[in-house]
């Protein structure tokens, strides 16, 4: 009776899908527990073998959790929208819906193939009119809100609109555009419809500004710092450069600081928190005013060393500051406007990450010092961002390293702030020391900073200020495969469209290039109007929209009232589990959790954060194979010979090469440029590869495709192999060479319960060490599987089914399948089955270790002559060191053991070693 892993894992999966097995129910007595996979973005390629590391871990998770009792949800879904459906469909002409539904039905199949325990009846498509618009309705919820900094919550719009009719907007402490003016009750009255509307979209969590973007020309759309890669977009290698548009925007940085606080409440890795807290930049110092020396004009600064104010030598303007071409004497226009235009080709991300490139121009302008009055040099420099703080910082280079080095450069002065203090050759950055000029001369680094705060106060030219790195959000994406704004244009200014028009569907285009005009592919169709005729938002969602709160549709996937029922967000509450990659810590991890906390707010989320744990799994690496192409040439020399010779490496498909050696004729008929390559070989006749160990990914051709691994080995093989190459967390290379080990595994484990001729499994009572080996396996696996441990896991099953394997009991082969379960599912039902069950496997309450078995009652000892070890003898833990000496004299493998020497005495360390003197 052979185990056939084809027959037996379709018939399981037939199975589980007929009796909806995996089904969690919104109604239960159960205490629940909700584990979330990101939802993948369904490309062509398909997955490799790299993708179900996650799928794996958090299914067999899920698994053990409803084997402990608990109503699981398990849910898994797609995250539709985006570039590359688009990118194809502008190179094809296809529609990005049939696309998308060709993917997904792909990956449906492969993850199908896996035996992965979803709950498929909740599945969403982000792409999907049912889902978006529920984020389109989420889009009006926060259109339709304001930040009360003193409740610390969001607000309903209406009730800022009564406050400032009852006293204007002063004494609201909100979260608002810099720029916003003081206004009086009366003043708010006497403004038009429009001014009010203009007013409040300075408070208003979703506003439409000007702001400075990535706009990638080649891909036609403003792209996020996190989607560029050396001044080029990750997605195609297209130039990026910053531009102003008129852009939506997300006001999460009124959330900076509830963002910063809630990750003390979650298990997180620490590396995702650090990345989030350095994202949000949280700093406290100090904001300061400065005139324009000749002009009307100032600008404003934040500063985290408001101490060191009286070393400031020169300011520095971000390139893009609008102040900048104003201020800008005539003599110098023409080099200012040079390099502002050679700096708008360079992403935010180049540079601030260059942090040894030197560049600036002076203005012609001068600052006045708000203490001395002094004129100080404005200089405009690429390290100064214009979106981060004010745009412009005061330069101290005697307390900062990037402004010595730049004062250096540029011959401008370095002025001493500290007594004592060696700034000859370097900056001093260390915050010791006693201040030696006005006001503070004398003072330590507390006081300096408390008084130069007051007198800027008093002084009525600047304030103590809290000020984070993170800016707001752009929400607009200059794309056709996205979420349609709810949004239409009313005498200039943007209007929302009422819920009972949602959900606002993605209209038909003829192409999805931007109009001859420049506006979005949106602009391609035709009569696209709001019901009363007005013209429609021609820009999409970012891909972000649907993904930051996907996991609370889940709960309630059908509901078309509501995004989710009440009594299903107060029974699941928030996601216990989630498993996905570290590559989205400042991206959907952080976004998710401003949307939640948002609708928390309202009153729409039960909980403050939307993942309780979060775990990032590493990634499976894959071999690549490389050929050494002599340049200029088609010809390739092999590894063995290429020194001798000016090479370049280049990919080539793993599938062709055996053992280190290309098959030279596929590789020839693999791709027509290479269809006349010539090869030096090795003196054997071979020609050898160079390897290394890298990401898997399509482009480098080095991909293995899981479902080959299923159907020549079997999904239970590719599920427990995946967890044995190592450490969840950590990135490790795939050998399928290696699987031999776990088929051989799962062989072993099949025929302790099936022999030739059908099911030996017999009911006799189990010895001690059987019934000790099963204790064993339980207590480590349960413990393991608590810790995510799961490589150790299928290690501790292999040696039990070695220590089991004479073992053919009901009493230990029962709960042996049930443990096993969660690892290899396809054959634990089928061995619970062959046990007489005819329920499925996957409720069974899983075995609890049982101390009573555990307990060790005998001790193999050492036996050590001269220190070196000659046996090992076993006696029981009782057993007196009299005892034992008698025994191991009598022990006939001593006499060899003494080779001719004689016993002198026996020295016996009980439970540890017994040493033979001689």
């Amino acid at each position: 009776m052979e185990y056939n892993h084809r027959e037996i894992e379709k018939k399981w999966q037939k199975y589980w899908a007929d009796h909806k097995t995996y089904a969690a129910s919104n109604d239960s007595n159960l205490p629940k527990y909700y584990v979330l996979d990101m939802f993948p973005y369904p490309s062509g390629a398909g997955l490799h073998v790299g993708h179900p590391l996650g799928y794996i871990a958090s299914d067999i998770y899920a698994r053990y959790k409803r084997h402990k009792g608990f109503n699981v949800l398990h849910p898994m879904g797609y995250d539709a929208f985006g570039l590359p459906a688009e990118q194809y469909a502008i190179q094809t002409g296809q529609h990005p819906a049939l696309t998308t539904e060709n993917n997904i039905n792909r990956y449906r199949s492969q993850l199908d193939l896996i035996g992965l325990s979803f709950d498929w009846d909740r599945e969403v498509r982000t792409c999907e009119p049912s889902y978006y618009k529920w984020t389109q309705w989420i889009f009006l919820q926060l259109y339709d809100a304001w930040y009360d900094k003193t409740s610390d919550r969001a607000r309903r719009i209406d009730e800022l609109v009564s406050i400032f009719q009852k006293q204007g907007n002063a004494g609201v402490n909100a979260a608002s555009d810099d720029d916003t003016p003081e206004f009086s009750a009366s003043q708010w009255a006497a403004f038009s419809e429009g001014e009010k509307q203009d007013m409040l979209s300075k408070y208003r969590l979703t506003y439409l500004s000007e702001t400075e973007v990535n706009w990638c020309p080649g891909l036609g759309t403003v792209l996020a710092n996190d989607e560029i890669k050396d001044g080029l977009s990750e997605r195609g290698g297209f130039p990026v450069e910053r531009k102003k548009m008129l852009q939506w925007s997300m006001r999460i940085t009124a959330y900076a600081q509830r963002l910063l606080d809630g990750l003390e409440t979650i298990d997180w890795p620490e590396s995702i928190k650090e990345s989030q807290r350095y994202w949000i930049g949280r700093s406290e110092g100090a904001s300061v005013w400065f005139d324009v020396d000749g002009t009307d004009k100032k600008f404003e600064i934040f500063t985290t060393r408001p101490d060191t104010i009286f070393g400031i030598t020169f300011m520095t303007l971000a390139p893009e500051h609008p102040l900048v071409l104003d201020i800008t004497t005539a003599d110098k226009k023409a080099e200012v406007e040079a390099y502002i235009k050679e700096t708008s080709m360079r992403s935010e991300r180049d540079r601030m990450a260059d942090v040894n490139r030197i560049s600036g121009v002076f203005t012609g302008a001068y600052a006045v010092h708000p203490f001395t009055g002094e004129k100080i040099p404005v200089y405009i420099g690429d390290y100064v961002l214009a979106g981060y703080g004010t745009g412009a910082v005061m330069a101290v280079p005697a307390g900062d390293t990037r402004d010595y080095a730049f004062a250096k450069h540029f011959g401008i002065p370095v002025k001493p702030i500290l007594e004592g203090k060696d700034i000859s050759k370097e900056a001093y950055t260390a915050k010791d020391g006693i201040y030696m000029h006005s006001f503070i001369k004398g003072d330590d680094y507390s006081a300096a900073t408390r008084k130069v705060i007051a007198e800027l106060e008093k002084m009525r030219r600047g304030r103590g200020k809290i000020q984070y790195r993170m800016r707001d959000a752009v929400f607009s994406r200059q794309r056709y495969w996205g979420e349609p704004f709810p949004v239409y244009y009313k005498d200039g200014r943007p209007h929302m469209l009422d819920e009972k028009y949602l959900p606002v569907l993605l209209p038909e285009v003829d192409k999805y290039l931007p109009t001859e005009t420049g506006e979005p592919p949106l602009g391609n169709a035709k009569g696209w109007t709001s019901p009363d005729g007005y013209p429609m938002e021609l820009n999409t969602m970012p891909g972000w929209a649907g993904s930051s709160w996907y996991f609370l549709r889940y709960m309630d996937p059908h509901n078309d009232a509501r995004f989710a029922s009440a009594e299903a967000l107060d029974y699941w509450q928030n996601v216990d589990l989630y498993i996905g990659g570290s590559e989205h810590a400042t991206g959907h991890l952080l976004y998710s959790r401003f949307w939640h906390k948002f609708l928390h707010d309202m009153g729409y989320a039960p909980t403050e954060e939307p993942f309780k744990k979060l775990i990032n799994q590493g990634m499976i690496l894959g071999t690549s194979a490389f050929v050494y192409r002599i340049n200029g040439t088609n010809t390739f020399v092999s590894a063995g010979k290429k020194d001798g010779y000016a090479t370049t490496a280049l990919h080539a498909d793993v599938s062709l090469v055996q053992n280190g050696a290309l098959d030279m004729d596929g590789f020839k008929n693999w791709r027509p440029e290479y269809a006349t390559a010539e090869f030096i070989t090795e003196d054997d006749g071979r020609y050898l590869c160079g390897a290394e160990v890298e990401k898997m990914s399509k482009s480098k051709f080095n991909v293995v495709n899981p479902d080959d691994v299923v159907e020549n080995f079997g999904a239970d093989t590719l599920r427990l192999y995946e967890m044995f190459l190592g450490p969840l967390e950590q990135s490790k290379p795939w050998k399928t060479e290696g699987i031999s080990g776990v088929t051989g595994f799962l062989k072993k484990l099949w025929k302790l319960y099936a022999g030739r001729d059908g099911v030996v499994v017999e009911d006799a009572e189990p010895t001690k060490d059987e019934l000790k080996s099963l204790h064993k396996v339980i207590k480590k696996v349960s413990e393991d599987i608590e810790n995510f441990s799961f490589n150790t896991s299928v290690a501790a099953f292999m040696i039990a089914v070695n220590e089991l394997k004479d073992c053919h009991k009901r009493a230990v082969l029962e709960p042996l399948a049930v443990l096993i379960s969660p690892f290899a599912p396809h054959m634990a039902e089928e061995l619970w089955s062959l046990m007489g069950h005819a329920d499925s496997v996957t409720h069974q309450p899983y075995p609890v270790a049982e101390e009573k078995y555990l307990v060790e009652t005998s001790f193999e000892y050492p036996v050590m002559i001269k220190g070196k070890l000659r046996f090992k003898a076993q006696f029981d833990l009782s057993a007196s060191p009299a005892e034992v000496e008698k025994a191991i004299l009598a022990d006939a493998r001593l006499e060899a053991a003494l080779r001719g020497e004689t016993v002198k005495r026996v020295v016996v360390v009980p439970g540890k070693i017994i040493n033979i003197v001689v």
